[in-house]
């Protein structure tokens, strides 16, 4: 048997019983502790509906206790004061530690959000890779000197913001969290993170493992609960100094309003709603499985999904023909099979896929293919088939709106410039791919396209820890990953001395 089959045996071993039953409190000063007003939440597995362990129902009183504890650590110096150096390494520290309790993280990751083993797998190493990207800049944040008048010196400094909160989303609580993490606790900031209440053990536990890599007590604050009790509370607390946030739109509008009146500043990924355009040239051997794969990666539950495919019409019978003979094979499981996808996060998700469908129905929108949900996954999960529909109209909501599951909207075009105007014209503007032999026609496009990341003749980079990652418009502003992370979470300062 070889290492990876192994290690998907282990997985599946743990993750269909890993902490069942167990109660997790938040993690405030270095210490677990219960919710003020005593209330749990129970976690759902979305592979069968049903509670396997609960956690802490946070409210105000539990965000203020979090918040004081970062502040009196970040005023105290208990972080700060340490060199870069020192803090790198316990970064560094803490990617060897979450990688020595690798099979242990994936496996809650999977149970948690309900994505097949191996994408939790890859999950926990990206974990990892954050950790350790950031330990080793944490020295390398420079400033500058500015030329000026005869007689003067200018400098900037880079310093942290103080206490950073950070509200993060269900899809990819570890990678997403490690970012955070990393990157707020390189610069020497404090930090209080919320997860979401549908999945959140993995930050859970890899705070656990921050303690153990010297991180000291109150730099690194973890609160869990409700968007709108612990959520809101912490996104418009006035102790905190810079906010991180990722989820949607209309989530993320209540957070920077929340924040704006603590004149408090912002990073935020809002989502996409991500075109992949095949030109006539384009190499689709190479292509068909990509674009595939950037819709079913976690259910289609990814901010950067390739949800829209743009295909010139030459293409279009060819295209056709691959995509539905490979969307008919993909099929949906629980989260510890070895399945194409797994289960979506919640039933609100799946009535959410439902109500696009219906949508489509209503337009009589062809449906091109679809997937199966395995004829033994449990009832109670929350499942949906990949779903391929084409053509689109560009103005249906299949087109414009982030539908957040597996459905992938074929699109016609004709020309350049009307795959320019198809690819701008949604209100997000997240990623792009481009797929074409010719090298001026790709950075045409690439300059022509508004997203923040565009990619040429691929979709996705394994990961991407070191590339800068965020929107344009509705997807946000601000970019996390990447050293252009250390800059958002970090304020700067100028010096300026008369020396004669």
């Amino acid at each position: 048997m070889s290492r990876e089959a192994k290690m998907t045996e282990t997985l599946a071993k743990r993750a269909g019983s890993i902490a069942q039953g167990k109660v997790w409190a938040n993690l405030i000063d270095g210490e677990a502790v219960p919710a003020a007003s005593g209330k749990l939440l129970d976690l759902i597995c979305p592979s069968d509906g049903q509670a396997f362990c609960q956690i802490a129902r946070s409210t105000k009183p539990d965000v203020d206790e979090a918040v004081a504890a970062a502040r009196k650590a970040f005023e105290g110096r208990i972080w700060s004061r340490m060199t870069a150096t020192q803090r790198g390494r316990c970064l560094s520290r803490l990617a060897l530690l979450v990688d020595e309790h690798h099979e242990e993280l994936a496996a809650l990751e999977s149970r948690d959000t309900g994505k097949p083993l191996r994408q939790a797998d890859a999950d926990i190493t990206m974990a990892a890779r954050y950790f350790e990207f950031y330990g080793g800049a944490a020295d390398k944040i420079m400033g500058d000197t500015i030329p000026m008048l005869d007689g003067f010196t200018a400098l900037t400094l880079r310093e942290p913001h103080g206490v950073v909160g950070s509200i993060v989303p269900w899809n990819y609580p570890a990678q997403i969290g490690a970012r955070v993490i990393g990157a707020a606790l390189a610069m020497g900031n404090c930090l209080v993170i919320k997860p979401a209440e549908e999945a959140c053990l993995s930050i859970l536990r890899m705070a656990e493992l921050a303690d153990e890599a010297g991180i000291p007590p109150g730099v690194l604050n973890v609160v869990t609960g409700h968007g709108e009790e612990a959520g809101s509370a912490l996104s418009g607390h006035p102790g905190i100094d810079f906010l991180t946030f990722t989820g949607s739109p209309t989530v993320g509008t209540l957070v920077q309003k929340a924040a704006a009146d603590n004149h408090v500043g912002t990073t935020l990924e809002l989502g996409g709603k991500s075109p992949q355009i095949l030109f006539e040239d384009a190499d689709l051997q190479e292509a068909m499985p990509v674009v595939t794969n950037a819709i079913i990666q976690n259910a289609g539950q990814t901010c950067s999904a390739g949800s829209r495919l743009l295909v010139h019409q030459s293409l279009w019978d060819a295209v056709e023909e691959q995509l539905i003979t490979r969307f008919n094979a993909l099929t949906a499981d629980r989260h510890d099979r070895d399945a194409d996808l797994g289960p979506l996060i919640s039933s609100g998700q799946a009535d959410r896929i439902d109500s696009f469908m219906q949508l489509a129905a209503d337009r009589d929108i062809p449906v091109l293919a679809a997937g199966s949900v395995a004829s033994d996954a449990p009832d109670g999960g929350f499942y949906a088939a990949p779903t391929l529909f084409g053509p689109v109209p560009n103005s249906h909501p299949l087109a414009q709106d982030e539908i957040f599951g597996p459905v992938l909207s074929m699109i016609p075009f004709r020309d350049e410039q009307e795959a320019i105007d198809l690819a701008n014209g949604t209100p997000f503007g997240l990623v792009a791919g481009v797929w074409t032999r010719d090298a001026a026609r790709s950075m045409r496009m690439a300059r022509a396209v508004r997203a923040g990341q565009v990619f040429i003749n691929g979709y996705g980079a394994g990961g991407g820890v070191e590339l800068p990652f965020g929107g344009f418009k509705k997807s946000g502003h601000g970019r996390e990953k990447g050293m252009a992370s250390l800059l958002d979470m970090s304020a700067l300062k100028t010096i300026i001395m008369k020396h004669g």
